[in-house]
């Protein structure tokens, strides 16, 4: 794993590709590994080599960070921008079951692996947030990928929003568990509302809060 710092996210690491005549790199970033309830989801985004020089694209993503940083309506505002300047974009998704039968780390593989082969173009070569994949491309996994890099920003940004859309649209569905409010994730009103009505569908058995109360339910 490569450790870099920068004060936000640049290109240098697509650079390096570019410069030695890989043009289409992929950055790859996932989103939903600590939640106990929902899929995983990971996505893929490759940017034009011209976003380095080209005013109207540098400028579309100049306020693209790791989307951790960025408030929802940030994100919701900086996703069609993304869209616009990327020469592809891709989505993967674990859903639940899967996830519970093969493990959280390897679900987040796949899902990465699963965004890179639904990008509309051939990637060169891959850049991704502290890990790399069973892909036979030239890549590089970055501790802190999502704050450092570029293309593996504006993948987080892909991958929290279209979970978040997901995450609310099953609350409209189901509002018992307030998925809108924690996009699944283990708050206290999550873990009330577990307790009061049991999991559903979407909750995650291998992880313990839900998997110790499946089990005290099936007694």
């Amino acid at each position: 794993m490569a450790v870099r710092k920068t004060a936000s996210p640049d290109l240098l690491t697509e650079r390096a590709f570019w410069d030695a005549g890989l043009r289409l790199v992929a950055g790859v970033d996932e989103v939903g590994r600590g939640a106990m309830a929902g899929p995983l989801l990971a996505a893929a985004v490759v940017l034009p080599p011209e976003v380095d020089g080209t005013d109207g694209a540098a400028s579309a993503l100049s306020d693209v960070r790791d989307s951790k940083l960025l408030t929802a309506g940030q994100r919701e505002r900086l996703l069609p921008d993304i869209c616009t300047v990327a020469v592809g974009v891709g989505v993967g998704v674990v859903e639940v079951g899967e996830l519970d039968l093969i493990g959280v780390g390897a679900a987040n593989r796949l899902a990465m692996q699963r965004a890179v082969l639904a990008l509309p173009v051939e990637p060169d070569a891959l850049v991704l947030d502290a890990t790399t994949l069973d892909l036979d491309l030239p890549q590089v996994g970055l501790i802190n990928g999502d704050a450092i890099c570029l293309s593996i920003a504006a993948a987080s940004i892909v991958a929290k929003v279209t979970r978040d859309r997901f995450m609310v649209a099953c609350h409209e569905a189901d509002p018992r568990f307030g998925f809108a409010a924690h996009k699944g994730y283990c708050t206290e009103d999550h873990l009330a509302a577990l307790a009061l009505h049991g999991p559903c569908h979407l909750h995650r058995r291998s992880f313990a809060p839900v998997g110790r109360l499946s089990a005290w339910i099936d007694r």
